[in-house]
């Protein structure tokens, strides 16, 4: 039986600076009996050296080679198309590849033969995954670095502080959203000293929130919006517009707002609106962490920009601030990708088992097939393999 070849690939995408396995990785993964190929640079835009991947044991490559060799493939984000039409059936690629808003990739993956493995489809509930949840590793270092973005345009100290010129109050933030992204968010803001807010739609969050030294943000309108999976559900428009009347003028009263409200593969919810920036004070800061291609919380937020408003508002988009924290953020992805991939290999061997609740809701494709309905169910419902019987779908985690 020849020995399981896993390759880390060098991220291409613009301002990715996140490498999907550190050193320490590689000595996990070589603990399991496999080789570990790395390619040249891969790790330099988190401070890692290619030195210290080969005092860890791995071996350096060109990207040709390494694809050439790998038996699974471990990135950040989705493989770049240059690479698509160099992968082989039987392959296995591994990584935050956003299956649902990646319809082509599926696709091209699936007609290849390539085993496509998403972290993102993990079922974030079971407690024996969470060393593998990867979005909630990266969720943090989001929630963490968004508190110093806004801090940095911010032109007002966050805490109290009292001088000989005076005392200045301290900043009064606002977090929507109190999922893993938010409370990191609130925790930060208030070891910064800010008089800190939070808000959920979720019931649970309230204690969580409490729990952080915040005050927790009580709507008259009373929305309960708790889902499948520790995701909140969608609301309806009655149910979004008194949220947004009623957070406006909560929103008003604060000196920063950010935002962390996220859906899986579908369009973030608008929570602040032009109309509720436009109430805001000169020298505000928005900050929008589901600032995306597919829109944000915020009206007039740009991915990857900040807009200042007529009325002197900074809008953030906030995008991949993770690998604003490359270091970090690349330390705990690799600890996930190291125990998902653990969980994956049987006998030195990549060994697909789709009884197996956690590979249910990982494996998007495999042999050809598409075998996750709910990404099938987007991409090619033709091609749909049905699960085994008995077993769940993965659907409540990928929706």
């Amino acid at each position: 039986m020849s020995t399981l070849r896993i390759a880390v690939v060098k991220e291409t995408a613009a301002h990715e600076r996140r490498v999907a396995l550190d050193p320490d990785g590689v000595k996990r993964l070589q603990a399991i009996g496999a080789q570990v190929l790395v390619e040249v640079g891969a790790g330099a835009g988190a401070w890692f050296d290619d030195e210290s991947y080969q005092a860890a044991g791995a071996q350096l490559l060109q990207r040709g080679e390494l694809l050439a060799q790998a038996d699974l493939v471990l990135s950040v984000g989705p493989p770049a198309e240059d690479v698509l039409g160099t992968l082989r059936a039987g392959q296995g690629w591994l990584g935050l590849l956003a299956p649902l808003t990646n319809p082509e990739l599926v696709r091209a993956l699936t007609d290849r033969g390539v085993t496509m493995i998403s972290l993102d489809g993990l079922p974030r509930t079971l407690t024996r995954a969470q060393s593998m949840d990867a979005l909630s590793s990266q969720a943090s270092a989001a929630g963490y670095k968004a508190v110093l973005v806004a801090a940095e345009h911010y032109d007002r100290f966050f805490p109290m502080l009292m001088t000989a010129a005076g005392t200045s109050k301290p900043a009064a933030v606002l977090v929507l959203g109190a999922g893993v992204a938010g409370l990191q968010a609130i925790g930060t803001a208030r070891r910064l000293g800010a008089v800190v807010s939070g808000y959920d739609v979720r019931p649970a969050a309230r204690d969580e929130v409490k729990s952080l030294g915040a005050k927790f943000l009580e709507l008259k309108a009373g929305i309960a919006g708790a889902g499948e999976g520790g995701y909140a559900r969608e609301l309806t428009a009655e149910e979004r517009q008194a949220q947004q009347q009623e957070l406006a003028e909560h929103i008003a009263r604060h000196d920063i707002v950010i935002t962390t409200a996220q859906v899986p593969g579908r369009v973030p919810p608008v929570l602040v609106t032009a109309d509720t920036v436009a109430r805001m004070r000169p020298g505000s800061v928005v900050v929008d962490l589901a600032a995306s291609r597919l829109g944000g919380n915020v009206e007039g937020s740009v991915p990857g920009e900040t807009v200042l408003t007529g009325n002197g508002v900074r809008l953030v988009g906030a995008a991949n601030l993770p690998s604003q924290m490359a270091t970090s953020a690349s330390q705990a992805l690799s600890r996930n990708m190291a125990a998902l991939v653990q969980h994956l290999v049987s006998d030195g061997q990549l060994a697909i088992d789709l009884e197996d609740e956690i590979q249910r809701g990982v494996v998007i494709s495999h042999g050809g097939e598409i075998v996750s309905p709910a990404v099938a169910a987007v991409v090619a419902p033709a091609s749909v393999t049905a699960p085994p019987a008995g077993a769940a779908s993965s659907e409540g985690q990928l929706s």
